[in-house]
């Protein structure tokens, strides 16, 4: 079957203007065109725009592209398999800085004590005074506010170096029970709902309860948590939150 260009770049989420480019390099020539000299594209084109599209994504120059998708010893099952692993890769590394953001937000820190090279091995590209302005906003006239911000002018990289490898290691042994089918309300669901609860508790502001499951709640409605748990594992939000509040149920 054959598609003309315009029909094309709709299916792709591309310009016109990017296949007409795309030709004109050599990366991608239609296989066909009509009389009057209008691009053809028939399947074989259309999987290789998407192979292109996948490098382009994954931030390949164009050149190497080119060079990649020509390499005749390649096929298109080890196209994917490269695009498997290139993607799991960064989504792994954005798993990370996403964990480093969730941390600063819900941490709501302030006033922390680092040198520049000790703030770049802790939080890497990530910056914890952005949120600084909307954490005093939403929860500066609260004690729970001022005892964290009181606790983590006084840590150091240690601490918190410590505190991220904390949150990391409970993270996993939370996947790893939802992988298992538990229920959210099941005794191990709901333990691990407390650790979370304690680690709040230890490391910024006594965490009772109500807080947790209000902050459950804001987990559901706050885009920016529930992306954080969803990166992690899909449908980790709404478990935690119900883990969260039959935890509180049961032990308040």
């Amino acid at each position: 079957m054959e598609y003309p260009v315009g029909k094309v770049a709709r299916i792709a989420g591309v310009t016109v203007r990017t296949l007409h480019h795309y030709d004109e390099i050599g990366l991608l020539s239609p296989s066909g065109r009509t009389g009057a000299g209008y691009r053809r594209y028939d399947d074989a084109d259309l999987e290789r725009l998407q192979q292109i599209l996948f490098y382009r994504e994954l931030g390949f120059p164009l050149e190497e592209i080119n060079a990649i998708v020509d390499d005749p010893e390649s096929n298109p099952t080890e196209h994917l398999r490269r695009q498997h692993e290139l993607l799991t890769g960064r989504i792994r590394r954005l798993r990370e800085i996403v964990t480093v953001i969730e941390f600063a937000m819900e941490a709501k820190k302030m006033g922390i004590q680092l040198t520049p090279e000790e703030r770049f091995e802790v939080f890497g590209d990530f910056d914890p005074d952005e949120h600084a302005a909307e954490a005093e906003q939403r929860w500066g006239d609260t004690d729970a506010y001022r005892e964290s911000n009181r606790r983590t002018s006084q840590y150091g990289k240690d601490d918190w170096l410590r505190n991220k490898a904390e949150n990391a290691e409970w993270g996993r042994r939370f996947v790893a029970l939802m992988d298992t089918g538990a229920p959210a309300d099941s005794p191990a669901a709901m333990a691990l709902a407390e650790e979370h609860r304690q680690l709040i508790s230890r490391w910024f502001y006594e965490c009772t309860y109500e807080i947790h499951t209000g902050l459950a709640d804001m987990y559901l409605a706050d885009p920016r948590f529930t992306a954080y748990y969803e990166n992690i594992e899909p449908g980790m939000t709404a478990y935690l939150c119900e883990a969260i509040h039959a935890n509180a149920i049961t032990r308040a």
